[in-house]
């Protein structure tokens, strides 16, 4: 999926705001991301918001995500490196969810992060906002206790702020899949769980990406 956070009204302002309209024709052309369960478009009406589609499975994972995005605005938290959510829309492809649509500097849709440790070349050329970003979506994490159900680089953004800085924004597989969701409430539990899944997520970039020799140093912490 390919979305991203700017600045918007409340969670409930958005969600009367875009319930109320008609229904919204998005053309496939329009399409800048696809998953396992949904697709993204850009906005029609707004190419600064995408829209995300349910193309299999029940819609679980929207209620699921919407419910977290919820919480999350009761609390508070910033949005700096995850996508605001809209509120619901109404399209000849059916119900779709509307967010920011994450571009760089230069006004193009932003490219994920394994778009970037696919290439040592773009590893290196990049490697210390990538080393940056890393060090700053780990913190950001923890800081706001936001969960996500997996970390997974085709789920994250690395959008380019300027030429040599950029950001990630996690754009999918967000919110606590629990049964009993009970590291939501309890801040110290969360924290766990987010270490624990960022420990999996690195690993995983070393195994997945074990053949680009540059990606040792955009693992390194960054020196401050």
């Amino acid at each position: 999926m390919v979305c991203f956070a700017g600045n918007s009204s409340a969670f409930g302002d958005c969600m009367s705001d875009t319930q109320t309209k008609d229904m919204i024709e998005l053309d496939t052309r329009a399409l800048i991301g696809k998953g396992l369960h949904r697709e993204c478009f850009v906005h029609p009406e707004d190419p600064a918001r995408c829209i995300k589609i349910v193309v299999s499975g029940s819609g679980n994972e929207n209620r699921r995500e919407q419910a977290y995005y919820a919480e999350l605005t009761r609390r508070g938290v910033s949005w700096d490196m995850l996508p605001r959510f809209y509120g619901l829309v109404s399209t000849n492809l059916g119900e779709g969810a509307v967010f920011d649509a994450i571009r760089d500097y230069d006004n193009r849709i932003s490219f994920t992060l394994g778009h970037y440790l696919s290439s040592e070349q773009l590893t290196r050329l990049h490697g210390p906002a990538l080393r940056m970003a890393l060090d700053r979506l780990k913190a950001y994490l923890l800081e706001y206790r936001i969960i996500t159900m997996t970390l997974k680089t085709k789920n994250i953004l690395f959008q380019l702020t300027g030429e040599n800085t950029g950001k990630l924004v996690i754009i999918d597989n967000i919110g606590n899949s629990d049964f009993i969701p009970l590291a939501n409430h309890i801040p110290r539990l969360a924290r766990w769980k987010i270490q624990r899944k960022w420990r999996r997520f690195e690993r995983s970039l070393r195994r997945d990406y074990a053949a680009n020799r540059a990606l040792a140093q955009a693992l390194e912490p960054a020196r401050t």
